[in-house]
């Protein structure tokens, strides 16, 4: 057995061994092998660069923010479903419609996030690190809000074809809202002569509704913006509280909002109006028109908890997040509330 070992770990008289590979043979396929692992070690890191890259993008568009233009988009598409007009509902429309209103919103908040860092506004406390961190540069940004409004209007032309509605009636609402996302910051600058929040308030509800609305039927109904009233009244709350946050940093900027102008005792009042308002609307049409509309009371609670984090410094950075969170779960409910309900308020409606 000894023999047989020692055998086996020389090499043969020929110079192979028993696979009938010589020994320079084996150091080829060795290095060979060595080079073939250093190739895929080295593929391996430009991979996981490249989701590093895209995971960036992804969150430079502040994806939390986008339940204020997607809900009230199916809150629109809902309405369309129930209404006199609704023929058949377009499912092409219907994505169409979501892809340009959010994709619209992601190029506003890519805006917002280079104005913010040009004016000095975004520091070193600045909720969004995009800039501030070099996480992305600026011509990145700008390549990144320039290629998202083109995306935008590319999906408002497939739009404009497939929509019943004319397109003179979809193309001032759609381009109203596009310079309005970019005007927030950019241009004018709404949110720094503090008329940020009434443009938030007229964009993410009553426009947002009215055009998915109007792009599924192909009608103007004024009524369905009042649906809007608890959606913009929420979205709102979202807003107000970020600026409340932000209030001292954008004092030091120069800049002014509303939070600002009414101080943090009154900021604090408002952000509870906001907040609860809506919940008295729905407490009421539960009442009068259907028990479908207490669905959204059960997210209550938890509405309840944000306005008591935001009355605490400790935990006020927590709130604009969980105020957005809360805004998706709410709107949501109230979107089945609108498609179970037998009688919808003051709205021309198909029965179930």
């Amino acid at each position: 057995m000894a023999t047989a070992t020692t055998l086996d770990s020389q090499l043969l008289p020929n110079g192979s061994n028993r696979n009938g590979k010589s020994k320079k043979e084996e150091e080829g396929s060795g290095l060979s092998a060595g080079a073939d692992a250093g190739t895929a070690l080295t593929a391996h890191p430009n991979t996981s660069g490249t989701f590093m890259k895209l995971k960036t993008y992804l969150l430079a568009l502040r994806p939390w923010s986008l339940s204020a233009s997607l809900v009230p988009t199916l809150l629109g598409s809902a309405l369309a479903h129930r209404s006199q007009w609704a023929s058949e509902f377009s499912l092409a429309t219907f994505f169409l419609t979501a892809f340009t209103v959010v994709t619209v919103h992601c190029a506003g908040n890519v805006v917002n996030t280079y104005f913010d860092f040009i004016k000095g506004i975004d520091k070193q406390k600045a909720d969004d690190r995009t800039l501030v961190d070099h996480i992305l540069t600026k011509d990145e940004v700008v390549s990144l809000g320039a290629i998202l409004y083109m995306a935008g209007c590319g999906g408002f032309v497939l739009l404009a074809v497939l929509s019943p509605a004319k397109m003179e009636h979809l193309a001032l609402i759609y381009f109203g809202g596009l310079s309005s996302s970019f005007l927030y910051t950019g241009g004018i600058g709404f949110k720094y002569i503090a008329l940020g929040d009434l443009l938030i308030l007229i964009l993410f509800g009553p426009i947002s509704v009215l055009f998915a609305f109007m792009s599924q039927t192909g009608h103007v109904d004024w009524t369905t913006m009042g649906y809007a009233i608890p959606l913009a009244l929420n979205t709102e709350a979202i807003l107000h509280s970020n600026n409340t946050r932000d209030a001292e940093n954008d004092r030091r900027a120069g800049i002014v909002t509303l939070a600002i102008l009414i101080g943090r005792t009154a900021s604090h009042v408002l952000y509870a109006m906001l907040l609860f308002a809506p919940y008295s609307l729905f407490f009421i049409f539960g009442l009068k028109y259907s028990l479908w509309f207490l669905l959204p009371l059960v997210t209550l609670p938890q509405a309840f908890q944000i306005e008591k984090r935001f009355r605490n410094e400790q935990t006020m950075h927590l709130v604009p997040r969980q105020t957005a969170k809360l805004n998706f779960f709410f709107g949501i409910l109230y979107i089945v509330a609108c498609c179970c309900a037998q009688q919808l308020p003051t709205f021309g409606f198909r029965k179930n």
